[in-house]
């Protein structure tokens, strides 16, 4: 099968292999921004389903998101899922049209928290991100939904979007002077 042609590509991956594989850095779908969905179609629901498939059986970091450039496909589609016990949501097109930071900042409350992300395995960095977004975007059934996530969901969303423009986590560490650390028999290292 020839797979320069972006839909045999697209058939082999959602009729041969149902369960898609992750693309680790430096692969190049990564570091480029991706197309608009057009039409909400079989074949794009069945690349959604697949990559849900794909998010809930990561374990080892266990997955809280996934975008489709993570799984070789330049569209603008991600899914989340924040706990095991949540349902999955689904993005298309996603666009964050408004951003809140917190309003304040206990020096006690304030941990580091750590990103991590399943095409870099066992590289972990502090990101700073707003708290809240406003984002718009379409479900799997075609309706355009505009809406506010905070706290983790924020994070997620935020993480992904940057998938979809070609920004990997790693380049926000380093743009904000964080270190990036590495994850060597169950310990932190700085890289």
């Amino acid at each position: 099968m020839n797979f320069r042609n972006f839909t045999n590509f697209m058939d082999y991956l959602l009729y041969n292999n149902p369960m898609l594989k992750i693309v680790h850095a430096p692969h190049a779908v990564l570091s480029k921004s991706v197309r608009p969905v057009k039409k909400i179609d079989k074949k794009i629901r069945e690349l959604v389903y697949d990559m849900e498939e794909t998010l809930v059986i990561q374990t080892d970091p266990e997955g809280v998101g996934l975008a489709a450039p993570q799984v070789g496909v330049d569209l603008a589609i991600f899914v989340m899922k924040p706990r095991p016990t949540d349902e999955t949501e689904v993005f298309i097109n996603p666009k964050i049209v408004e951003r809140k930071p917190l309003t304040t900042k206990d020096d006690e409350e304030e941990d580091i928290k750590l990103e991590g992300c399943l095409s870099i395995p066992r590289i972990w960095g502090p990101v700073d991100r707003v708290d809240k977004v406003l984002v718009e975007y379409q479900d799997l059934a075609g309706e355009q939904k505009k809406e506010w996530f905070s706290g983790l969901k924020s994070v997620i969303v935020q993480h992904e979007i940057d998938h979809l423009q070609g920004v990997l986590f790693t380049q926000r560490v380093l743009e904000q002077k964080g270190k990036l650390y590495e994850e060597k028999n169950g310990e932190l290292e700085v890289i």
